[in-house]
């Protein structure tokens, strides 16, 4: 059977940007099939519409099911993964910029919208249950989430983590247009 990788977009984000088209082409020259779908109102994101939605995109999930994500694409996936029926698993993910705190909120509507994703908590023992291979990375100059993010990648899932030196939040606004070890971390575990 062949492996899917799906890319989850962050806040604001959209299938075609920064690094994500970088990616899909090189996982699809190593005989992957990859979907970077459209998250619904990515400008406001809500976590129903879009764990309802990432659900839509997987259909049946299973081992050959790997998925990156980005910023609150991240936490798309854990809370996609924590809906999981027993006994589902999923190949691992690679979290891109993925936080559970932030800093940097400037608007009332930034901080409205991220409110629920910030306060209702994950069960990232039932998370593990579904997977158990996640690599998360991060940015030494990333202004919106705060370095703590990286300790609780590693101590809530286990995650193998890097820490790579100014690439800010890794978004197309910062000029990043590849990913090297997003792609590496991936094929390790997909191993």
């Amino acid at each position: 059977m062949k492996k899917r990788v799906i890319i989850v977009h962050g806040w604001d984000g959209y299938p075609e940007e920064g690094w994500f088209p970088w990616l899909k082409q090189e996982l699809e020259g190593r005989g992957f099939e990859v979907l970077v779908p459209e998250m619904p109102d990515s400008s406001e994101p809500r976590i129903e519409k879009w764990v309802s939605h990432l659900a839509a995109v997987v259909g049946d999930s299973n081992e050959n099911v790997f998925f990156v994500g980005h910023s609150i694409g991240c936490q798309a996936i854990l809370r996609y993964m924590q809906s999981l029926p027993a006994g589902k698993r999923i190949g691992g993910a690679v979290f891109v910029a993925g936080w559970f705190t932030l800093s940097g909120l400037e608007t009332d509507e930034e901080k409205i919208i991220a409110k629920p994703w910030l306060e209702l908590a994950i069960d990232f023992e039932k998370v593990k249950k579904h997977c158990d291979r996640f690599f998360a990375l991060f940015s030494d100059d990333d202004k919106v989430m705060p370095r703590e993010n990286r300790k609780f990648f590693e101590e809530r899932l286990g995650a193998t983590t890097k820490l790579e030196h100014k690439k800010g939040h890794f978004s197309g606004s910062d000029g990043i247009t590849q990913l090297p070890s997003a792609l590496d971390a991936l094929l390790r575990i997909t191993g």
